[in-house]
């Protein structure tokens, strides 16, 4: 998820709205959107056999803009308010409560249960679907407004996802633009097979819980990514590798391939025995003492003589408020480098674990005096010390 987040953010406006686009087209085939297109399509082009194949398009195209006009205000007011949420996350009972949410949410994915409306507000409002006269312009409207609302809980997972996404960056634009381009990308189909009048409607099958259980295994993915803030490095690698295994156990990497196995059979395998090679590495890098789980042999090889020094963190001088900023560059008779920190900054501890022990990276931080604001706290000091760089939150190196 790191790399993800870290792709968007560097990517290109383009490149951003992609991405969302094609988070919404996975989500369009998941089991519990995926049921609803006949009926909603049926609902659209049921004005008679005489229906243009223009007059479905705009239709469905109406139905689906009025949909994403729902996710659309919800992106836009995660952008603008949620500039601060990576600092409300430092508080360890508010991580582990939103890792336990999706946990949740990933075993209803699993379909250990259903996850709806309660059936008398989900009846009311199919109610009031069924109400609007489906060829006007204004009915298909609001039945789509409705439908977002019927349809939102069963997309919690990715789209609480997306919303944490946009609340790191605090851009409203951003991100009333990445919800509805997932938006569009939830309705694609729906115009596709509105137009047609259903001829494009797909086959069910078992590869709608397939791709229902792809979205689980990521919201788990991101549930331990929560985690990596505030539990130590070893119960981490526990934890990936507890998932690794289990997805290696679902692909059938301890069944038995029985004779004349389709190709795609064999490749869910290999794919499955991998991942439980790699769940195992986790379990036994995490024996051996290690904490980072994208290198769990790292702790079973020995230091080298003479390489502690590589290794010893480099001693910077603490920033707590502008004015301690102000006075340290008016001491400094060199180039100074100013590190913003918190404790639950992914990417902050590895840059301490992986880049700064570096040979060039450390020769050329021992030219400058290392300068370090730790705004863990958030507080009004911190925000002030951002706001003059025009900084966010961490990481985030001057």
């Amino acid at each position: 998820m790191d790399q993800i987040t870290a792709t968007l953010q560097g990517g290109s406006f383009p490149v951003i709205l992609g991405g969302f686009f094609l988070l919404g087209l996975g989500l369009a085939f998941t089991p519990c959107i995926f049921p609803m297109i006949p009926i909603l399509s049926g609902i659209i082009v049921g004005q008679g056999q005489n229906i243009t194949t223009r007059k479905a398009f705009v239709l469905s195209l109406v139905y689906v803009l009025a949909m994403a006009l729902t996710y659309t205000i919800a992106g836009v007011l995660a952008g603008l308010f949620g500039g601060n949420l990576q600092a409300a996350f430092q508080n360890p009972w508010i991580l582990s409560g939103f890792a336990a949410v999706f946990v949740l949410l990933a075993l209803s994915m699993f379909g250990f249960y259903d996850l709806q409306l309660p059936s008398s507000l989900q009846g009311k409002l199919t109610e009031i679907s069924n109400r609007q006269q489906g060829g006007t312009l204004l009915g298909v409207a609001i039945m789509g407004l409705l439908s977002a609302l019927i349809v939102g809980p069963c997309v919690a997972p990715p789209l609480a996802g997306a919303l944490i996404y946009i609340g790191q960056t605090g851009d409203a634009v951003l991100g009333g633009l990445a919800l509805f381009a997932m938006s569009m990308g939830m309705g694609a189909p729906l115009i596709a097979i509105g137009t047609s009048a259903g001829k494009l409607l797909p086959r069910a099958g078992g590869w709608m819980d397939a791709v229902k259980a792809v979205f689980g295994v990521a919201m788990l993915g991101l549930s331990i990514w929560m985690l990596e803030r505030i539990l130590p490095g070893g119960v981490i690698m526990l934890l990936w590798g507890a998932l690794a295994i289990g997805c290696a156990i679902y692909l059938g990497a301890l069944e038995r391939i029985e004779p004349g196995a389709s190709g795609w059979r064999r490749l869910w395998k290999a794919l499955g025995v991998m991942l439980l090679v790699f769940g195992v590495l986790e379990f036994i890098g995490a024996a051996a003492g290690g904490d980072d789980w994208q290198r769990p042999l790292a702790g079973l090889s020995a230091p080298s003589a003479g390489s502690g020094a590589a290794h010893e963190e480099p001693a910077f001088a603490p920033i707590k408020s502008v004015d301690d900023l102000d006075r340290a560059l008016a001491a400094a008779g060199q180039g100074a480098m100013l590190d913003f920190y918190a404790d639950w900054c992914i990417e902050c501890k590895r840059m301490e674990r992986n880049t700064f022990p570096e040979p060039g990276v450390a020769a050329l931080m021992d030219q400058l005096n290392l300068l370090q604001a730790d705004v863990t706290a958030n507080d009004a000091v911190d925000q002030a010390l951002m706001r003059r760089f025009g900084v966010i939150g961490p990481p985030a190196i001057l």
